[in-house]
């Protein structure tokens, strides 16, 4: 495809969270914009190779934050889950109850105070031991080890992440977004350095004013590329990024079990922090199937462009299914630590690996990179960016319209300051090889 002459022209790579959000915003504002989003997959595809890191059987949707600029970012999320008739048919306000022995219910508490957001009847700590006997005492065997309470928030809960997926695509195709599926192999660049767009591994060439890499756990390593072929060492990600991955599990439930299951919130166990940031389990999808997640966060260090860098799996679906019996163990010990013996004798199948991109402090990028004008990142969810979904493309927009709130800005720009790594329990200490050797 020839260059576009269309100064308000865009490539989004990546059709996950932060790429269709961005879509979707972009074209909502600017209705006569070019928005070309490029992703290897068919934004309807239902396949098993689509990776999970967007599109999942559900995700968390949660306001429960100690940061509170994400608390006020996902409060308004939120806002949009329960109003808007595009995402409203997939949330499900569950509520949340969360086990953590590091002082987290009252941080939440401040920040919504902070905020000016009730609490009363909706949000409270409780002692374990009342804790246990809500919800039908269906964590009564969960691991309260040096827990003093329970938070339970009834404004939190989940949602359906391929209904929603889907849907958001759908009405950015729609409103004018075209919709490309390739794989990109290469960025496209002017003879002055600027990123002018992309190319295909098929060979074709997609130009635009603006290209934004929204391309999660496969970004470090397309930079690391980009670097290598341009001779320009600004691009690579360096410690900003590193793609890790985290196992899920589900379980399906009988009839009866269900029934006792119907009411049951998403639950959030931090018992024992040294294994990483949380395990935990959400309710019963539409097939009366519980999800866990488990608490191994890992890398899968390789050699790429003669660098050691961190990214999934060369598979084209970044080999999900493969998942060793390490992890598969890491989401029983969350069955355990959330449900004790009542969880026995469930059998978790469907194991899967999920990719995301991580950085130091958690934060996003959104940001333009330094390295080439015309180039931007709006990625690195670090295991908590789904729930934004209805919202980040705003703030992709404003990024790129130079409306970013300043605070904002310089917490998600590229180069901000890289705080120590080891002080972050969502960082991967763990590499795949080693648990696959387990």
């Amino acid at each position: 495809m020839g260059p576009s002459t269309n100064q308000r022209s865009y490539i989004v790579v990546g059709a996950g969270v932060f790429g269709t959000s961005t879509a979707l915003h972009l074209i909502t504002r600017f209705p006569d914009a070019s928005v070309t989003l490029v992703d290897r997959d068919p934004w309807d595809a239902a396949n098993a190779s689509r990776v999970a890191a967007s599109w999942d059987w559900n995700k968390v949707v949660r306001a429960d934050y100690r940061d509170p600029a994400y608390c006020a970012l996902a409060l308004e999320a939120q806002d949009v889950w329960r109003a808007d008739p595009l995402w409203r048919p997939f949330y499900r306000e569950s509520g949340v109850y969360w086990i953590s022995r590091t002082g987290f219910a009252q941080a939440v508490l401040d920040n919504y105070a902070r905020l000016g957001r009730p609490t009363e009847g909706r949000l409270y700590a409780l002692p374990v031991a009342e804790a246990r006997r809500r919800y039908g005492g269906v964590f009564d065997g969960a691991d309260y080890t040096g827990v003093e309470s329970v938070l339970v928030n009834t404004t939190s809960g989940w949602a359906d992440a391929k209904g929603a997926l889907r849907a958001a695509a759908e009405r950015a195709v729609r409103l004018g977004v075209k919709f490309v599926t390739a794989e990109v192999a290469a960025l496209e660049f002017d003879a002055g350095g600027g990123c002018v767009g992309v190319r295909t591994a098929g060979g074709e060439t997609y130009t635009a004013a603006h290209t934004i890499l929204s391309t999660g756990a496969f970004t470090p390593k397309l930079l690391e590329h980009t670097a290598d072929g341009t001779g320009k060492d600004d691009f690579r990600a360096g410690g900003r990024i590193i793609a890790a991955g985290v196992t899920t599990g589900l379980a399906q439930l009988d009839d009866e079990t269900a029934e006792a299951f119907a009411q049951m919130p998403v639950c959030i166990q931090e018992n024992p922090t040294e294994r990483g940031a949380s395990n935990g389990t959400l309710p019963l999808n539409e097939d009366n199937m519980l999800k866990w997640w488990g608490q191994y966060i890992f890398k899968n260090t390789q050699t790429i462009a003669g660098r050691q860098i961190s990214a999934p799996p060369a598979a084209s679906d970044y080999a999900q299914w493969a998942v060793p019996d390490a992890l598969v163990q890491d989401v029983e010990f969350a069955n355990r630590a959330t449900f004790g013996k009542r969880g026995e004798a469930w059998q978790i199948t469907q194991h899967r690996i999920c990719w995301d991109a991580v950085t130091p402090s958690e934060d996003f990028i959104i940001s333009p990179h330094p390295a080439s004008k015309g180039l931007y990142l709006a990625t690195c969810g670090s295991f908590h960016g789904w729930k934004f979904f209805p919202i980040i493309g705003d703030y992709v927009v404003r990024m790129l319209e130079g409306t970013l709130e300043p605070d904002l800005q310089s917490r998600w720009a590229w180069d901000r300051e890289i705080p120590d790594p080891s002080r972050n329990i969502v960082w991967p200490k763990k590499e795949l090889k080693d648990l696959q050797e387990i």
